[in-house]
């Protein structure tokens, strides 16, 4: 999901923000300096593999990390730390 993927980079760079601030996609658009659809690409993803959870809807879907997430979070910590050395 993270380490080996394309897109990758992105995903551990919005699940970082994600960690921090719940966010919707156009806020992490801004705020990540990335392309809106590819937001909206990779929080499905995420989502898909139940990595991050949406309250609200449409424009107002705001993304927090899942509790699947919140409870790997150290292995999600070495694999960025891991692919940081590289």
């Amino acid at each position: 999901m993270f380490a080996g993927t394309r897109g990758g980079n992105s995903r551990i760079r919005i699940m970082s923000f994600l960690r921090d601030s719940p966010a919707n996609a156009n806020r992490l658009s801004i705020e990540l300096e990335m392309d809106y659809k590819g937001i909206q690409h990779h929080l499905k993803t995420l989502e898909n593999n139940n990595l991050v959870t949406k309250v609200g809807s449409k424009y107002g879907i705001t993304y927090f990390p899942s509790v699947l997430f919140e409870e790997s979070e150290a292995v999600f910590d070495e694999i960025v730390s891991k692919l940081k050395l590289v």
